[in-house]
């Protein structure tokens, strides 16, 4: 059982179920409270996303896989990047409000807006084992990035992986995807895995004033190694990289724009990662992590402005590096009659520089010290309980709390209802901090332009967020379905926003700022049957309403962002919409004679507003793939065929209004893309 929990607690195999738990193929989770729990014990809902659910997906960039989890909202990548939300309140571009973790290792980046990057996001969907996406905060386990969630990865064993695999894929739109696995033993003390991945696209239909590319390589490294029956060690080590097509084209020319022309950016993320784990006693253990990650960005041009005589400026708007060095410890103890204990801390040292966005600055380091505990109780059969704490002390914000409370209410081994309270707060990011730039041009005592000039404030209070939630678990075993119903009201306090104070050509920098108290209230769930031992149904939807007001604060800026009352329906559509009033997900998993495999997934989504200037068309998409699973001598082989967006164009990230028309030619269209894949197993 000990050596189980510690394969749960650092993301080895799941665990079997019992007669008890959830159908689900990984009825334990462990992303919640750090410790390993049956759902039905678990202080908030997760959805647990398993590799033939991925497959059966058609998914080929992990964040579309995100469509399957009720209240997630995402886009493919263009000459934006993509983004994946919870909730919404999705205006930055790398959405820093859901927590992303590979094997126990923070996704967050000080370089990409404290938010993550999912062209570089460093994992092969093959080698995923799972994905427990914890919808809700969890502040408390995992520090204010899991402000509204925690996307969860967890890859596969490299005992699993034993041997030699090759794939390719090809298809419309440029699709050149190639990989390569390797995996072996080391010795007689452990096994590693080495993955190479390659992929290539057009992305999508270059229209208006843009054009849309996208290239990436993935090297990812990882070996588990006994030192004895107590002591383990993991390693993780390898680089990400992506190129993705920015700018913006005059379309009376043909050319790219002098300010803004059509460039690469350039994205790599470097890292490694060493846990040790150890087993103290039959009841408790604990690990040591540590890890480095370097992410570096460069999309840097010239930028010549025609005074007399011109003046040239070097601008490199993404760039440059951004480091961080992170330790955690955490302890599990399992007392004998009054339950268990996840506890542990934290220290990490991030940094940046910038010579675009900070200026003059150098490198800029931030520290935070996290503390952090989680109980959980079983006082009676038909209850349990969760209790957690976690203060953490930012060099930048300042010192926060976040608590969390709930309980479980057992009505038998099928039925749980779920109540809890949380709090959660997100910092800014160091730009939020420190940035401090502006692009002045002047001539002859003049200033002829001025590009977005901002001026970070350095006292930037958190965000912080009120949740009640009750939830209930159903699991009907001799029917082989389940329902997770989650209730939620999230309060959110000093929202943070981005204005702009420049308008009229006043020379008033921006700045992020509390502009609104948020209420976000509604209802989601997700049903999944096994209607027949060869059929399985997965269906999600979520229902939901947001209000904002804004604060006295906000209204005081007599210019910009903010400077009509236009201007302020304006902002408050893009936080009222920033999630879909309704949305729907199923996904029909069957299997076929011969060992044939066919999927269908199908996305229905209400409009809303990913950016302050456009819509977000409502649409439905439906997703294919048929796969064929073989043998060639002593090679096993699969040929696999995939459609996305089988019903054709749509719009997902960019309308110019919520209809779906788009006049001016400039939105984002996600049209049919299909191809053929084939992998050989040696």
């Amino acid at each position: 059982m000990l050596t189980a929990w510690m394969a749960l607690t650092w993301g080895g195999i799941a665990l079997a179920a019992d007669e008890e738990a959830y159908f689900s193929d990984f009825p334990v989770v462990a992303s919640v409270s750090r410790l390993p729990q049956r759902l039905a014990d678990a202080p908030a809902a997760v959805t647990v996303i398993d590799q033939s659910t991925i497959r059966a997906s058609g998914a080929r960039s992990l964040n579309d896989v995100f469509r399957l989890v009720p209240g997630f909202q995402t886009y493919p990548h263009s000459t934006e990047p993509a983004r994946v939300s919870y909730h919404g309140l999705s205006d930055e571009d790398y959405s820093p409000r859901v927590q992303v973790l590979i094997d126990g290792r923070s996704m967050y980046s000080p370089l990409f807006g404290s938010g993550v990057n999912w062209a570089t996001l460093p994992v092969a969907l093959e080698d995923i084992e799972r994905i427990e996406v914890v919808r809700g905060t969890n502040s408390v386990s995992y520090g204010s990035n899991a402000f509204l969630g925690v996307i969860n990865i967890i890859t596969v064993d490299p005992s699993l992986t034993r041997g030699f695999s090759v794939s390719a894929s090809h298809g419309s739109q440029n699709v050149r995807d190639y990989g390569l696995r390797v995996g072996g033993r080391i010795g007689d003390v452990g096994d590693f895995r080495f993955t190479y991945r390659q992929q290539n696209d057009d992305a999508l239909a270059n229209r208006g004033d843009w054009i849309d590319d996208f290239q990436s390589r993935l090297f990812d490294f990882r070996a588990d190694v006994a030192i004895d029956d107590r002591n383990a060690l993991q390693l993780n080590a390898g680089r990400a990289e992506a190129v993705t097509g920015v700018g913006r084209l005059n379309q009376l020319t043909g050319t790219g724009k002098p300010d803004n022309p059509i460039r690469g950016l350039h994205q790599s993320d470097t890292y490694a990662q060493l846990i040790w784990r150890h087993v103290v006693s039959p009841s408790a253990d604990f690990q040591l992590r540590y890890a480095y990650v370097v992410d570096r960005a460069n999309d840097a041009f010239n930028f010549v402005f025609p005074t007399v005589p011109p003046q040239t400026f070097y601008i490199n708007q993404s760039g440059d590096e951004g480091v961080r060095h992170e330790l955690e410890f955490q302890n599990n103890v399992q007392f004998a009659s009054v339950g268990r204990l996840s506890w542990g801390g934290s220290w990490r040292d991030d940094s940046m520089r910038s010579a675009w966005v900070l200026p003059a600055q150098g490198t800029v380091h931030r520290e935070t010290a996290r503390v952090f505990g989680n109980w959980e109780a079983k006082p009676a059969s038909w209850l349990t309980t969760n209790m957690g704490l976690a203060g953490e002390n930012d060099s930048m914000a300042g010192f926060l709390w976040s608590p969390r409370l709930s309980a479980n209410f057992h009505l038998g081994a099928e039925n749980t209802f779920r109540l809890g309270y949380s709090r959660a707060h997100r910092t800014g990011s160091i730009y939020d901090y420190r940035a401090d730039y502006r692009l002045t041009v002047k001539s002859g005592g003049m200033t002829v332009y001025d590009r977005y000039p901002y001026s970070a404030d350095r006292n930037l209070q958190p965000e912080s967020m009120d949740t009640w939630e009750l939830g209930y678990l159903g699991n009907w075993r001799n029917w082989r379905a389940s329902l997770d119903v989650r209730l939620f009201h999230e309060k959110v306090t000093d929202r943070l926003y981005t204005i702009d104070r420049n308008a009229n050509n006043n020379l008033v920098p921006g700045l992020t700022t509390p502009i609104q108290d948020v209420v976000i209230r509604g209802i989601e769930y997700q049903f999944k049957w096994q209607p027949l031992e060869q059929t399985r149904l997965a269906l999600t939807q979520s229902f939901a309403k947001i209000d904002s007001d804004y604060l006295a604060s906000a209204l005081s800026y007599p210019n910009g962002t903010l400077s009509r009352p236009e201007d302020y329906r304006n902002i408050e559509d893009l936080t009222e919409r920033s999630m879909p009033r309704r949305a729907t997900s199923l996904l029909w998993m069957q299997s076929l004679p011969y060992g044939i495999q066919f999927s269908l997934a199908g996305y229905w989504q209400d409009k809303m507003k990913w950016s302050s200037n456009s819509w977000s068309a409502k649409y439905r998409r439906f997703d294919g793939r048929l796969a064929y699973p073989f043998r060639l001598g002593g090679v096993s082989a699969e040929l696999a065929y995939v459609v996305q967006s089988i019903n054709g164009a749509h719009s997902e990230y960019k309308t110019f209004d919520g209809s779906g028309s788009d006049p001016g030619g400039f939105g984002r269209i996600v049209d049919r893309r299909q191809w053929i894949s084939l992998r050989l197993d040696f």
